[in-house]
């Protein structure tokens, strides 16, 4: 049981996720688009309606960022991800501490301390040794920040032209100290949402570096370990309901699978959405949403609403958290809906994007 919700929420979170298991998607497309990579609808269809159906387990179904296992009386986080960002060296950072930032992320946001990563190597021929030396390092020294070590890995070699260069694949283990089950499901209506800092730094940041987009600025990356931020949370507000890092599809999309996955409204103020100018600009130019754009080191948390304020408070004493704020709150309806207040006092549906406005961000 989870101590956070009791066991008569409990019941109603099983009860929805069986609901939730009996909606299945269709997969309709004959071929895979760069849609299905991008997050947002496309991704999830293709992997309700394929991989749950091939690899069904229960910890899978629950589409968190990770799965939370039993061994042997202890329970265990477990997580992979693949890197293919363009370009590989970016203002705030590059593929190797992306990488590292990005699994240790999705672990700390289960509740779970991170451990053990693996990382695995597909370079294009004829890749430059210095770059994958600097690449290395930088994935040594994000590792040491994280407090976690690589321990394993692999290297494949594929000719020139079958790989941009290099791709990174890894895998992350954390255990799971506190008594907890963090999860989408958990949410009810009441709680209040929290960011932990500026939104969409790194999904801009990587459209700069690839020089689309004729704006001088000095932003870059918001890639950094979360699990930091994560123990003063935790130290503030134990009975969080759920956290995720806000990588693909940003904010927007993380809200919609909370909303789905909970049977709730989400209703967010935009005036307290927090987004550097540079960021509001770049995404007017690009016709994009800033709660679309990716970020590498913020979360999106969900606490009972009676936490708000202490878990506001905890974000902003750590410096990754420094810009937190709460931006919205959970309704009861209507269910499945995300909904903004605008700045000029109207509402607008924010629906999960099929496609990716900013595709190879990580």
């Amino acid at each position: 049981m989870n101590p956070a919700i009791g066991v008569e929420r409990e019941r109603e979170v099983l009860d929805r996720i069986e609901r939730a298991r009996r909606r299945k998607p269709v997969l309709r497309e004959d071929r895979i688009t760069m849609a299905h990579g991008a997050g947002g609808k496309a991704t999830h269809t293709l992997v309700s309606a394929l991989f749950l159906e091939s690899f069904s387990h229960p910890a899978l179904e629950l589409l968190e960022d990770q799965a939370v296992v039993a061994v042997n009386g202890s329970r265990i986080a477990i997580t992979t991800d693949s890197f293919v960002v363009s370009p590989l060296f970016f203002p705030g950072g590059n593929i190797g501490d992306l990488a590292i930032n990005g699994t240790v992320n999705d672990l700390a946001v289960s509740g779970a301390r991170p451990l053990y990563l693996t990382a695995g190597f597909i370079l294009e021929e004829g890749f430059a040794v210095a770059d994958l030396r600097r690449i290395a390092e930088s994935m040594a020294t994000a590792a040491a920040a994280a407090g976690v070590a690589v321990v394993t890995g692999d290297t494949k070699v594929v000719q020139r032209g079958k790989v941009d260069g290099c791709y990174i694949n890894t895998a992350g283990v954390g255990v799971m100290e506190r008594p907890v089950s963090l999860g989408a499901a958990n949410v009810m209506p009441g709680d209040a949402v929290l960011v932990s800092g500026p939104i969409g730094d790194h999904g801009v940041s990587i459209m700069l570096a690839r020089g689309e987009l004729d704006l001088a600025c000095e932003l870059a990356s918001d890639t950094a370990p979360l699990a930091g931020v994560v123990d003063c949370l935790f130290a503030a507000v134990p009975d969080i309901r759920c956290m995720r890092d806000a990588t693909r599809g940003g904010v927007a999309t993380i809200l919609n699978e909370i909303a789905a996955t909970a049977g709730v409204a989400v209703a967010v103020d935009e005036n307290a959405i927090p987004v550097r100018e540079e960021v509001r600009g770049a995404c007017e130019i690009l016709g994009i949403d800033p709660m679309y754009a990716a970020c590498e080191g913020r979360l999106v948390a969900v606490v009972p609403g009676g936490a708000a304020q202490a878990a506001l408070d905890a974000l902003r004493s750590h410096p990754l958290g420094a810009g937190a704020a709460v931006i919205g709150s959970v309704k009861a309806d209507p269910p499945g809906m995300v909904l903004v207040r605008t700045q000029f006092g109207g509402t607008r549906i924010v629906d999960m994007l099929v496609g990716d406005p900013l595709p190879r961000i990580c």
